[in-house]
């Protein structure tokens, strides 16, 4: 990195909420544009700068500041300057002419050490002395944090935000315990909070830090693996890797956490299982819900099923099968019912012929994501929500209205989709479902589970004590469709049929990495587009990879296909943030819960929160003001200032477990080999089944055929299971 020295001319452009500043200074002979994350600065002050020089597209050549160290003022000017800017409430140019004039070079340690003397100014009362004081504190207070955090390699956006939370007791706080980060600021993880502990000579065997790094390994294994608690030999181990400290250490702490019920443990099939307390309380009221709604239940309809279902099928010129007939029966007469399958079982056929049977009730559907509830509703021709959207997000911790104070109003809910659903969402939803409401939840249980914590709809299954149908038969208008057919080999462990005349399911062979990326560039820009008219890039064809890294994983193609599909022209203005480049019409995905992010439908409406896979386009982009504009697939649209953007991404290429509970046109799908890990035959599976009309696998057959044979399942350690079938016993 190089350094600038420089004074500073005026502020250009500042974003309170995260600190992205562009400033106007003066190095030398030259004036100089900085642009970075740093406290507030004046006009007059003078910094040091570490960075790099960069040349923007629009905006020509600017220093990119990493590091900046504000100097005090120094001369007279420099400090009235400084005074005067604004940045001090309470001064303003003239208050700030005469302080100078009275104080001199003295006039900062008055201010700071001696501020009843600013009193001696006519103007200046008591009251206004103490804000003026009040104010300077808080703005040595802030920039003195952001210098201490950033000795410890604290990234100046990330310093922004501890010290907006602790404010001028950050240092304090932080010498104390650097592990209350961890907890109390989103984005310090455990890993930072303990370099910047170890960093100010915290002791490795300390308590603080053997807690927190327990605590963190039963996080870490929610996050990256969907735990819902870890054995503990296993916990024992993992953060025995991570803290190197004696084995006898780290059990004496896991006990005295246990003891305070910081952390909770079971006996789990055999298992000493370690939980933490969210997750324990999670899966122990969901499965007393559940058994709630089970005791409940109202048997409406008798004998009238039957014939029911022959009116249905005749009306929709189909036959049911015998198990098909079963689910819906099952549905109609018990209050509980989990109805699972795969592609072409007809899952959205039964709930067509359920609503029919249950229109005398109030019905409510839902499904985990925008487009999942958007498919819903054009197949059932009712409206569909996704969960969040039903429950009715409001308040600032990411709370739903809709819970048991205030449940929702309905007799019979339908959840599609299941299988996306984690142990949190499952439990804020059935916080909010009334005693005696007939629950139908309906999903594919071979496909990958949730992307968050859990594996409800696997346990609920697993369990037996929720009645439930396994739907098997192909749907007679599905059977010609090869991508259903294949999906179904897929999971039996057979190859699937390679382009059959008449298809629906291609493969083209590009042994080389290299060549099977810009072949999927080729078919997503020009040949599928040509070949089927009505294809629209865009809108109609998603590209799936198993991997992230890699020529053909999720980063190089999302690159290469906004290159291809949405390229940069003078009429479109795009901004930089990272690696990444967001461009006015390019594709992309929101990837975190967001429940403060506004939005408006452009038909009045507006409201808060936008959810982990909601997808849109860049409708707007100010690069002057570094914000842009995502309009969603579900009408909505919601600003973006560049704090935020690191919520988006590229969405050309999605990973497989990001586009669960989508379903497209067209699934274009790179088979090139990779970790045996991440390809497996679920994987797979839930690829295939994203797509509606259209397949094309490319890369080798041995890498299809790997996938198919590969029937790992990495197993996630949850608990519900477990607790359903133990029930009614109560949990503490």
């Amino acid at each position: 990195m190089e350094e600038l020295r420089a004074t500073i001319s005026e502020t250009l452009f500042r974003n309170e909420e995260n600190g992205y500043t562009v400033l106007g200074c003066r190095a030398g002979r030259e004036n100089v544009t900085v642009v970075g994350i740093m406290p507030e600065v004046a006009a007059g002050e003078q910094a040091v700068f570490q960075g790099d020089w960069m040349t923007h597209p629009q905006y020509g050549k600017q220093f990119k500041a990493a590091q900046c160290e504000i100097l005090t003022p120094s001369t007279l000017l420099g400090i009235e300057r400084y005074l005067g800017s604004g940045l001090i409430k309470g001064i303003g140019p003239a208050t700030a002419r005469l302080i100078v004039q009275e104080f001199g070079k003295t006039a900062l340690d008055v201010i700071s050490e001696h501020p009843e003397r600013l009193t001696e100014i006519a103007g200046i009362g008591k009251k206004r002395a103490g804000q003026i004081a009040q104010s300077f504190q808080e703005q040595y207070a802030t920039r003195q944090v952001m210098v201490f955090l950033q000795t410890y390699g604290v990234s100046p956006s990330l310093a922004v935000k501890i010290s907006k939370v602790y404010g001028n007791r950050a240092q304090e706080i932080i010498r104390q315990n650097p592990y209350r980060m961890v907890e109390d600021i989103e984005g310090v993880g455990f890993l930072t909070a303990d370099r910047i502990a170890l960093s100010m000579g915290m002791a490795p065997d300390s308590p603080e830090r053997i807690s927190a790094g327990l605590i963190y390994a039963l996080q870490d294994a929610a996050v990256s693996a969907g735990h819902t608690f870890l054995p503990m030999e296993e916990l024992l181990q993992t953060a025995g890797r991570l803290l190197r400290v004696p084995a006898e250490s780290l059990q004496n702490h896991l006990t005295s956490l246990l003891l305070n019920r910081k952390l909770r443990s079971h006996v789990v099939e055999d298992m000493e299982a370690v939980f933490l307390p969210q997750m324990w309380q999670a899966e122990a009221e969901i499965a007393r819900r559940l058994m709630d709604l089970q005791a409940a239940a109202q048997t409406v309809m008798g004998s009238a099923v039957t014939a029911q279902i022959r009116n249905f099928e005749k009306a929709n010129d189909i036959r049911f099968s015998d198990t098909q007939k079963k689910a819906i029966s099952m549905a109609a007469q018990q209050g509980l019912l989990v109805i699972t399958g795969g592609p072409g079982t007809g899952k959205t056929t039964i709930i067509n012929c359920i609503l029919s049977l249950l229109d005398t009730e109030s019905v409510l559907l839902a499904a985990p994501t925008g487009r999942a509830a958007k498919r819903m509703s054009e197949a059932t021709g009712k409206e569909a929500a996704t969960l969040h959207r039903l429950l009715e997000y409001g308040g600032e911790d990411g709370k739903f209205t809709r819970d048991e104070e205030n449940p929702l109003d309905c007799t019979c809910l339908i959840v599609d989709e299941m299988s996306m659903v984690d142990v949190f969402l499952m439990r804020a939803f059935l916080r909010a479902v009334p005693q005696g409401t007939r629950l139908i939840l309906v999903g594919d249980a071979d496909q990958l589970p949730s992307v968050g914590a859990g594996n409800v709809l696997g346990d609920i299954l697993k369990s037996g004590a929720v009645p439930s149908i396994r739907l098997t038969e192909i749907f007679r208008q599905a059977e010609t469709s090869l991508i259903v057919r294949n999906a179904h080999a897929i999971n039996r462990g057979e190859m699937p049929i390679l382009n059959q005349k008449g298809g629906n399911f291609f493969f083209e062979r590009r042994p080389l990495a290299e060549d099977a990326a810009r072949s999927i560039v080729e078919l997503c820009s020009t040949r599928l587009p040509g070949f089927l008219k009505t294809f629209e890039p865009m809108r109609d064809i998603q590209v799936l990879s198993p991997t992230k890294k890699g020529e053909c994983g999720v980063l190089v193609l999302n690159n290469r296909l906004q290159a291809a599909l949405n390229p940069p022209a003078r009429n479109k203005n795009e901004l930089t943030y990272g690696d990444k480049v967001f461009r006015e019409g390019d594709k992309v995905m929101h990837i975190k819960n967001n429940y403060q992010l506004e939005w408006q439908d452009g038909k009045g409406g507006e409201g808060q929160g936008v959810f982990n896979g909601d997808m849109g386009v860049v409708l707007s982009v100010d690069a002057e003001e570094k914000e842009l504009t995502v309009l969603f697939d579900d009408g909505r649209s919601a600003d973006y200032d560049y704090a935020m953007l690191e919520e988006l991404e590229l969405a050309y290429c999605l990973s497989v477990h990001k586009s669960q509970g989508s379903e497209f046109t067209c699934v274009v799908m790179p088979a090139v080999g990779g970790p045996p890990m991440l390809l497996t035959r679920n994987l797979f599976y839930t690829a295939l089944t994203r797509a509606r009309q259209l397949v094309v696998l490319v890369g080798r057959e041995d890498a299809v055929a790997a996938m198919v044979n590969n029937n790992h399942i990495a197993r996630r350690y949850t608990a519900l299971a477990e607790r359903l079938s133990e029930m009614p016993r109560e949990y503490e």
